[in-house]
């Protein structure tokens, strides 16, 4: 083999591993910024209203339509969170969402929804998982606060061990990955990020009991100083799995509750919560779901 050859074959391998490296860096992303530049409008843009530095964004439903928008890329993994404030007085019928989605036949989903609820009344936050195409894994908690006074955080952990939901930093739900014990486990496939405010009232408070009074609206529910920090989906799921410095959510420390998160865990699950699909015997008729009977932690 000649020099020249030689040379061309080092620059070759060179290449590679710079390119790989390179794609490695670039497939995860920390946006703290623009919601016109990382989103973009899926539903009524003459509902939606962003300030001028696109910090800040809120959502209408009236009589006429909600609103919606999602992320401009997918992700596979990573951490996302969203400072939120519901819609202020009576909201009943109301859905404020937050969530996860890959939009497949199969879809899998992790989603926050806010119920809307009568003035005076705790507000229901309700939680689910979609994984290969099936649900019926909702949670529902009482919230602690009034999350129409303030913004709060709301935030999804989603990595190859666990799905966690926190509320200002709470851990409110987990779900774990079980899949070696057959228990579907969102792990393939990439999922955009998706916020909407529509019409539930057909189910959303007290089961559809208490319909929308057009007369308190419109409806508002604002967003503001979201963090994306994923992998963003470039079609080759290897480094979205990938134990490196840039997927830090894959690192050990993150595959289970620490100490201090347990606690607030169990402190919410005792004094909060108000339904869990795990403990619905009667819907199930004593059939529970495999992952029910799992550890979470």
């Amino acid at each position: 083999m000649n020099v020249r050859l030689i040379l061309n074959v080092a620059v070759f391998v060179t290449f590679l591993i710079i390119s790989k490296d390179l794609q490695i860096s670039i497939s995860s992303v920390v946006s703290v910024g623009d919601f016109n530049k990382d989103f973009f409008v899926a539903w009524a843009p003459n509902h939606i209203n962003t300030t001028a530095d696109g910090r800040e964004r809120s959502l209408t439903l009236d009589k006429d339509s909600g609103a919606a928008f999602a992320s401009n890329e997918m992700f596979l993994f990573g951490e996302i969170d969203m400072q939120i404030k519901l819609v202020p007085g009576h909201s009943a019928g109301n859905v404020v969402a937050f969530y996860l989605s890959s939009d497949q036949p199969n879809r899998d989903e992790i989603d926050f929804e806010f119920l809307g609820n009568v003035t005076g009344q705790p507000w229901i936050l309700q939680t689910n998982v979609f994984a290969d195409g099936f649900d019926n894994r909702e949670e529902r908690i009482y919230l602690w606060f009034d999350p129409t006074k303030d913004f709060h955080t709301y935030s999804i952990l989603w990595n190859l061990h666990q799905i966690l939901f926190m509320v200002d930093w709470v851990p409110i739900r987990v779900y774990r990955n079980h899949a070696d014990k057959g228990v579907a486990f969102p792990r393939w496939q990439p999922m955009s990020l998706k916020i909407s405010l529509w019409n539930g009232d057909s189910w959303a408070t007290r089961g559809g009991k208490d319909k929308i009074d057009w007369s308190k609206g419109p409806f508002i529910a604002s967003f503001r100083n979201y963090k994306i920090d994923a992998c963003i989906w470039r079609g080759n799921p290897r480094f979205c799995r990938a134990d490196s410095e840039t997927n830090w959510w894959n690192k050990a420390r993150f595959s289970t509750l620490s100490v201090p998160q347990r606690r607030l865990f169990k402190w919410v699950r005792r004094y909060h919560l108000i339904y869990d699909y795990c403990q619905d015997n009667a819907r199930f008729q004593n059939n529970m779901p495999k992952e029910c009977y799992l550890p979470k932690y």
